[in-house]
């Protein structure tokens, strides 16, 4: 089993700046996926950004430019940083972590409310 423990959501305005982060314990493995996803009311779970343990990166389109994923693989530890945030970008935020085996661990979610 992976525990995921999250922080760094909250209340921003519209322009703002936050950071997300999210630590990995119990049965890591130095092969993985880290990213992000959110979800807004209604809406299904949808991919924010990603990194993998070799370094590649994906983001969604309305994340590039403006949100930076990031790995510290010595701490198992992702973050993301969003930056000109928009009222659009309002919803919970889950982290997750791939094993090599493809078995994906969740996060409990932190909520980002941008206001406009």
């Amino acid at each position: 089993q992976v525990q995921l423990v999250e922080s760094g959501g909250g209340l921003v305005q519209a322009g703002g700046s936050l950071r997300l982060s999210c630590a990995a314990s119990g049965s890591t493995s130095s092969v993985n996926a880290m990213g992000w996803y959110r979800q807004a009311p209604g809406k299904q779970r949808e991919l924010v950004a990603v990194a993998t343990s070799d370094g590649t990166t994906n983001y969604r389109d309305s994340a590039k430019g403006r949100f930076t994923i990031s790995r510290d693989n010595a701490k198992n530890t992702v973050y993301l940083e969003m930056n000109s945030l928009k009222p659009e970008d309002t919803a919970v935020y889950f982290c997750y972590y791939r094993n090599p085996f493809g078995v994906d661990y969740w996060g409990q979610g932190t909520q980002v409310t941008v206001s406009s």
